[in-house]
């Protein structure tokens, strides 16, 4: 370990805390991403990608994008939707309301089922819609949903798109390496990720994975946009290996070693850590008073919502800082009616830093005047 680097505690849903390791991954010579070596560099991470989530090469394909979480997400509803079928978006939170302002953006045709924010889906009433629009011919939703640390079934998505035959676009952003995906399993066309999240990487690449008969098919759709054209990026790294445009070269070398430790601990393994930080972080927090918003069983495992304080003495700016100032970063919500901060435990964390970020929650609240009575 490089003991020249601070260590920072994130608990923001992404970036997320890194290793060491995967930091220094970035320093490297200077290489021209054109040459070979760093084409079987990409060629092994997009197959490495594909068995994360138990996909089948023969069947899927990874497409690489140089931008945020948003730029894969722009590029698939931008790619993917043609003008004879319409997208329905499913929204219980901010990052699917997020495609429906992409949508807008191009001039999609599309259509909304919006639920309250912090409710789950309900997916008998998507079905009722499906069958009374038959214009419909896409289906986007976001797996976890960070506004408020829902999960939304994506067996229920997946259901869906093979009964109606309708292509599914699926944002696990924030889900994909943190909560179990197993295409073979609940098949999905179109699933968007990126490097800073679950995976431990460094912010700056964003990923989808593809269904290769679906990519085809997208031969006839006008693109929407020069450079995040998925069908165009898709063919020019099947025929050269190289990705159109420059990518981030030394984040892809910290995605490699990111992978490579995620292989190591072992993808159900690290499931089972986010799910036993979280655990650990649940019950700490409730025993020093804190409320959540929403019921565990709809929790996703990676993030908690919890209710703010009431007492007059309490502020979130001051809350923060004093984390911050403790070498912690925490966030604030997104609800408009609910007054919420969020925890998510993605990341580099392991037992002691939980342990310290339950000691710390307790050491504000104490000098904060806020021990037992924080929603006075």
């Amino acid at each position: 370990m490089n003991k020249d680097i601070e260590r920072k505690i994130l608990l923001n849903p992404g970036p997320a805390t890194t290793t060491d390791t995967v930091k220094m991954a970035q320093v490297i010579p200077d290489i021209c991403p054109r040459e070979k070596e760093f084409g079987e560099l990409m060629a092994e991470i997009r197959k490495d990608l594909l068995k994360i989530v138990n996909a089948n090469q023969e069947k899927y394909s990874t497409v690489l994008f140089g931008g945020s979480g948003t730029a894969v997400m722009e590029s698939v509803v931008s790619s993917v939707t043609s003008k004879e079928k319409t997208l329905l978006i499913l929204i219980n939170g901010a990052y699917g309301d997020r495609m429906k302002k992409i949508a807008e953006t191009y001039s999609i045709p599309y259509r909304i089922l919006e639920y309250e924010w912090g409710k789950t889906i309900n997916f008998s009433k998507v079905e009722s819609y499906l069958k009374s629009n038959l214009d419909i011919g896409y289906i986007a939703m976001v797996h976890h949903e960070t506004t408020t640390g829902i999960i939304n079934s994506i067996e229920s998505f997946s259901e869906l798109g093979k009964k109606y035959e309708h292509t599914l676009i699926l944002d696990a952003i924030s889900s994909y390496a943190g909560v179990p995906i197993d295409l073979e399993k609940t098949p999905i066309d179109f699933i968007m990720s990126t490097s800073n999240k679950c995976i431990q990487g460094m912010p700056g690449l964003g990923f989808i994975i593809c269904n290769k008969k679906k990519i085809y098919n997208l031969k006839k759709i006008q693109p929407r946009s020069f450079y995040l054209s998925l069908y165009d990026e898709y063919i020019n790294v099947t025929k050269t290996g190289q990705s159109r445009f420059t990518p981030p070269v030394q984040v892809i070398y910290a995605l490699r070693k990111a992978i490579d430790e995620l292989f190591v601990e072992g993808v159900k393994n690290r499931y089972k850590r986010y799910h036993d930080n979280m655990n650990f972080l649940r019950k700490g927090l409730k025993d020093l008073g804190f409320k959540f918003l929403l019921k565990e069983e709809c929790e996703s495992g990676i993030l908690l919502s919890i209710i703010e304080p009431t007492a007059s003495s309490y502020s979130f700016e001051k809350m923060h800082d004093y984390f911050y100032e403790n070498g912690i970063t925490i966030y604030p919500g997104k609800l408009i009616n609910n007054n919420t901060f969020r925890l998510a435990i993605i990341g580099d964390l392991q037992k002691k830093d939980l342990q310290k970020i339950v000691m710390e929650f307790k050491s504000f609240l104490i000098k904060s005047s806020l021990y037992e009575n924080i929603y006075s």
